[in-house]
């Protein structure tokens, strides 16, 4: 039998996911600031260009979102989650639409979760400015890649402000809240503190002597100061006794591992703070606990999440064995070191790309979004190179004129100096604009070599190298459940996020599809859309720059032995 229709009504259905085709959408549009909302440009200009896209696609919008200033650091905005649940209670709307991807989100990995979840239920976040095929793995990459970058760009803020609170703190300067005790006689944005003891602080330098000479409780040295005036609680004490802030010196988790002679008074001298350091720790076992030793680099990286107390670490001689410990009062946490680095080990390699035949296509299409994304940075930058190239040609003439006498020195000195300020200004200018395609791509090829070697780099690197790399992949340290023995992570770097995302992805995409639709879902600035006039205009988001992201791919470079 030829004709195999009978047989029809046995044929499987297909997995794929069912996209609503009724060409209903919504409009989202945020700006970051109250100040940019008020100026109103900016949610103008994205509300002008999804519109345009949705004629362009003959979608009929039914509702409008946002229109107001919401921070994109978390998706918990008030519009944002108002949208999510008005589309999907709605079966017939089957889009989103959104100036661009870092007004739907910024947070990376989250972000994209949210539009697979979407997607699921067979609504497409679109982009007016950032068109996309999101029904190929490929495409849906390259949009996951534009969360990414502004996560990253985000991520790349927050450092610059640690790099300068670092600063600060190296210079010996505190940031932050006033330590109890002091107050700062010189307030101010931008102003050098001017760190005073004030009266409750003498008290607390009385406090400080009463334990350091008379060995007292400290229950008993609140009821002291309670007398006096100063409501404190044995607890809190037991902090400040350990905070070496009081005996002039600055230590900081933004500097880890370093201490700093501060400017500030000193409330006690530092034998007394020693000598009350000893009393505290008087009849604890004798161990040898160093910030820089080689078999415990996780101490301090890890925190524990029953209590948020960094995990220190101890060596027990007679066994030769190294343990972490919570050294929270009272805590029984203890863990063979041996056992935690495996565990740990076993968390990086979850954010490792699991094959090597990934790393040309991941690199093809980083570089090509990349490049599309700064477009216009780019054609800034051959300008400024064609315009600097111009005046130098012009300064040779001039030097012409000058040696053939057409000019007397006066005219020369002023015209040189104009010029001479003008290429200047162009340089720096371009500086900042400057495009090398081939390091951008020897970067990108560098950070994905990484990304297949990240648990045997940390196994074979030194303590630096293990430190950098911890806190490369993992910005803000890791939590340690000690009751499950299970390693948890409070926020992972953007870039690794998006490998671990896409290597879950290609391991289920077993037949090759990634590869093959690369050139079937390039990156495409929609047809009659002009973002780089907004954003002439200023009144589009921030891309994220060549320098910055190669600043990132620099990062990376801390082994010298791939």
């Amino acid at each position: 039998m030829k004709d195999l229709t009978i047989f029809s009504q046995f044929a499987k259905e297909g997995k794929s996911i069912k996209l609503r085709t009724d060409g209903k959408a919504v409009i989202y549009t945020r700006v970051s600031t109250k100040e940019q909302a008020e100026n109103n440009a900016s949610l103008e200009t994205q509300l002008k260009y999804c519109k345009q896209l949705a004629t362009k696609k003959d979608l009929e919008v039914v509702e409008y979102f946002g229109g107001t200033y919401e921070s994109a650091k978390s998706d918990e905005r008030k519009e944002f989650q108002k949208m999510l649940n008005y589309v999907k209670r709605r079966s017939n709307i089957g889009y989103i639409i959104v100036y661009s991807y870092d007004r739907f989100s910024r947070t990376g990995a989250n972000g994209a979760y949210i539009s697979d979840q979407l997607k699921r239920q067979g609504i497409v976040t679109i982009s007016a400015t950032q068109e996309v095929d999101t029904s190929t793995s490929a495409g849906s990459f390259q949009q996951n890649l534009y969360y990414m970058f502004s996560q990253f760009d985000n991520e790349l803020r927050r450092d610059k402000s640690v790099s300068g609170m670092q600063e600060k703190l190296r210079k010996g300067h505190w940031t932050g809240a006033y330590p109890f005790g002091y107050t700062n006689s010189n307030p101010g944005k931008g102003k050098t503190p001017n760190f005073v003891i004030t009266k409750d602080g003498k008290l607390l330098k009385q406090a400080f002597l009463w334990k350091a000479n008379d060995n007292m409780s400290h229950v008993e040295i609140a009821k002291r100061l309670q007398k006096k005036g100063l409501n404190i609680s044995d607890k809190k004490l037991s902090d400040l006794f350990r905070n070496p802030f009081y005996c002039g010196l600055i230590v900081n988790s933004l500097i880890p591992g370093e201490i700093i002679e501060g400017k500030h008074p000193a409330l006690i001298g530092r034998q007394v703070f020693l000598k009350i350091h000893n009393l505290l720790n008087a009849g604890a076992e004798t161990r040898n606990y160093s910030r820089d030793d080689e078999n415990l680099p996780l101490k301090t990286f890890l925190r524990s999440t029953a209590c948020g107390t960094p995990y220190t670490g101890f060596i027990v001689k007679k066994k030769g064995l190294y343990y972490y410990k919570n050294r929270r009062k009272g805590s029984k946490e203890n863990r063979s070191a041996k056992k935690l680095h495996q565990e740990f080990l076993e968390l990086l390699a979850s954010y490792q790309l699991k094959e090597k035949k990934y790393v040309a296509p991941l690199q093809e299409l980083v570089y090509d979004t990349f490049v599309k994304m700064n477009k216009e940075g780019i054609k800034e930058s051959e300008r400024l190179n064609k315009e600097v190239l111009s005046l130098e040609n012009k300064l040779d003439r001039l030097e012409e004129r000058y040696v053939f006498e057409e000019i007397n020195k006066a005219q020369y000195d002023k015209f040189k100096a104009k010029l001479s300020a003008e290429i200047k200004g162009k340089r720096e200018n371009l500086s900042n604009h400057s495009f090398d395609s081939s390091n951008l791509k020897k970067s990108i090829s560098l950070a994905l070599k990484y990304a297949l070697n990240l648990p045997s780099l940390w196994s074979s690197g030194d303590l630096e190298t293990k430190r950098k790399l911890q806190y490369m992949v993992f910005p803000d340290g890791l939590g340690y459940d000690f009751k499950n023995k299970r390693v948890q992570t409070f926020r992972v770097n953007s870039i690794f996020a998006q490998i671990a995302w896409l290597s879950d992805k290609l391991e289920v995409n077993k037949n090759g599809n990634f590869q093959n639709n690369i050139e079937n879902s390039r990156l495409v600035i929609a047809v009659g859309f002009e973002p780089t006039t907004a954003c002439l205009e200023g009144r589009c988001s921030i891309q994220l720059s060549y320098a910055t992201f190669f600043a990132f791919l620099k990062r990376l470079q801390i082994y010298t032995y791939l």
